[in-house]
């Protein structure tokens, strides 16, 4: 993989299979497509259809529903046909888990399966280190492989196209056991199925590696894609942040995550989860492809690993200057009126005091070099006006890595935009990916049409993205999945009131989940979780820990702000 980060770069979409799913092809020789996922009762035919044409006339073009079992597998029969006769030809997705005998069903009626690996043979994870001798671990991957391929041998016969969505809340406890919960558990659980794919000169695949955590969605899928060509794969990849929540949190998470990969020049289709209307995640799904989809200038630069690794997270050493770089969190600046700055003291911007230095990268010379060097607390502001920005920014992280610099880093990005929602997502996009690479010592966000966004909010964004990043915490995290026709709750509302009863609860995090697919995974990167047991049933944890099961609905909320206040 020594060469790999060469590929991570100037947003050149790396090559990719073509796979056909329904009309539509997706892989590097397409436009990245869009998709969304129903909320419905998949027994509900006629909710389903009426959903999945509201998903397609937003721009969706794939849409996906679960099919826990038998009877909701056939049902997607009834609704593909409704939706062939109302003239809607958008193709469609069957979502399994636990359950490889609904696959079956479902792989003859829609365009395309997913499966997890972690639930679609394995039991379901109980978080418990199990040791596995080579010859056990060997006789479980021919379990898998027997149930595996027979799903295949329908794929082939119906010509329907199949997902491998791996999960990180649900990765199953033999890989876990083996490899840990970790991106590259994640990756051997994508790759286990992917070798059996080829065994079987199967093709038609694309993956998934989805986490909450967006640092650990980052690096498995620039694992993944090494790994994949280290072995001559060439499979499309399909892009999410999972349980990112809903309103701005939903937003910036999700465009952090699938911004740092789009940059990367990786993903092949993308779908944004949020705890709202699945209609409301396509606009967000193409404003992120519209801002990656003209291909910039190339910045030239070699990438070295002893200066960069993809698949690690490494703060940037910096000498601190006041309350900027060393080990104090990104501080957060906002040009506002007569240049106040946000958590600063006057005296750090005080153009007399040459404690700054703004810069770009073609202005990295001998001469600006040696500035750094005499003066190694000298904070730079980092601009760039470049068509690939954040190509520019990150080749100058490189550049000070050559030459042993230390100086403290503002990056600095100027937007012109009229609406706050294209400015959360573009910004994420193009910022996210720095700070998820260990670079940067505060963030300043500029918006140039005056009063077009409110000071206040972009200052609420660029604290989002520190948080989406993981490299500050400043307020309550909420993680939410986006619901499915498993969820027996009204779960956006259920976010919307957590959210108004523990938003003063800064660094904490808390997990709403529609079911126990993902809920008990996701816990581990929870603090506290609410998360749905059965028709008006919720079960709360800590961590991973169950503390009480089968609350009602009605009760569930008062009992986890008593849990939490236990705590304090």
């Amino acid at each position: 993989m020594a060469d790999f980060c060469n590929f991570l770069s100037d947003r050149r979409r790396i090559e990719t299979l073509s796979v056909r799913i329904g009309d539509i092809f997706i892989g590097s020789g397409y436009p990245v497509r869009v998709q969304s996922m129903c909320n419905t009762d998949t027994n509900d035919t006629e909710a389903c259809v009426k959903q999945a044409m509201e998903i397609a006339d937003a721009g969706g073009e794939l849409v996906r529903f679960t099919a826990q079992g038998i009877k909701e597998a056939e049902n997607l029969k009834n609704i593909k046909e409704k939706l062939l006769a109302a003239g809607c030809t958008v193709p469609l997705v069957a979502d399994i888990h636990f359950n490889p005998e609904a696959a079956l069903t479902a792989a003859k009626y829609v365009d395309k399966i997913r499966i997890n690996p972690g639930n679609f043979v394995d039991k379901r994870a109980v978080f418990q280190h199990i040791e596995y001798t080579d010859k056990e671990y060997s006789e479980e991957l021919s379990r898998l492989r027997k149930k595996f391929e027979s799903l295949l041998s329908v794929c082939k016969r119906h010509n329907t196209a199949l997902r491998i969505g791996v999960n990180h809340g649900s990765l199953s406890d033999r890989i876990m056991s083996r490899y840990g919960n970790t991106p590259a558990g994640m990756v051997e659980s994508a790759m286990e199925f992917l070798r059996i794919c080829r065994d079987n000169e199967f093709y038609n695949v694309v993956i998934s590696m989805k986490s909450s955590n967006v640092r650990v969605m980052v690096h498995a899928y620039r694992l993944l894609s090494a790994t994949m060509r280290n072995e001559r794969m060439k499979y499309p990849l399909h892009l999410g942040v999972t349980e990112a929540g809903n309103g701005e949190d939903g937003r910036v998470k999700s465009a952090v995550g699938i911004g740092a990969l789009l940059t990367d020049g990786l993903g092949d289709t993308i779908r944004v989860s949020l705890t709202e209307h699945p209609a409301n995640e396509i606009p967000v799904g193409r404003t992120l492809c519209d801002h990656f989809s003209k291909v910039p200038d190339q910045i030239e630069h070699k990438v070295e690993e002893k200066y960069y690794s993809p698949f690690e997270y490494k703060k940037r050493e910096t000498l601190q200057n006041g309350i900027i770089g060393g080990d104090h969190p990104p501080i957060v600046i906002t040009s506002g009126k007569n240049r106040n700055m946000e958590i600063m003291p006057d005296m750090f911007y005080d153009d007399t005091a040459n404690n700054w230095l703004f810069m770009n990268l073609s202005e990295l010379n001998s001469g600006t070099i040696d500035i750094l060097r005499n003066d190694p607390q000298k904070i730079i502001v980092l601009e760039t006006s470049h068509s690939n920005g954040t190509g520019e920014q990150r080749a100058f992280f490189l550049k000070l890595g050559e030459y042993g610099l230390k100086n403290p880093v503002i990056i600095k990005r100027q937007y012109s935009e009229t609406d706050i929602e294209k400015l959360q997502i573009k910004a994420s996009a193009d910022i996210g990916i720095l700070f998820l690479d260990g670079y940067g010592d505060g963030l300043w966000i500029e918006n140039t049409i005056n009063g077009a966004v409110e000071e206040e909010d972009i200052v609420s964004l660029s604290y989002s993205i520190l948080q989406a990043a993981r490299v500050r915490t400043s307020r309550t995290e909420y993680i939410a999945c986006p619901g499915c026709g498993r969820t027996l709750f009204d779960l956006e509302g259920t976010l919307s009131e957590v959210k108004r009863r523990t938003s003063h609860l800064s660094g904490i995090k808390i997990a709403v989940m529609g079911c126990i697919v993902n809920g008990p995974g996701e816990m581990a990167d929870a603090d506290y979780g609410y998360v749905g047991a059965g028709s008006g049933k919720v079960t709360l944890y800590k961590n991973k820990e169950i503390i009480k099961k089968n609350i009602p609905e009605t009760k569930a909320i008062d009992e986890l702000l008593e849990f939490i206040n236990k705590d304090k």
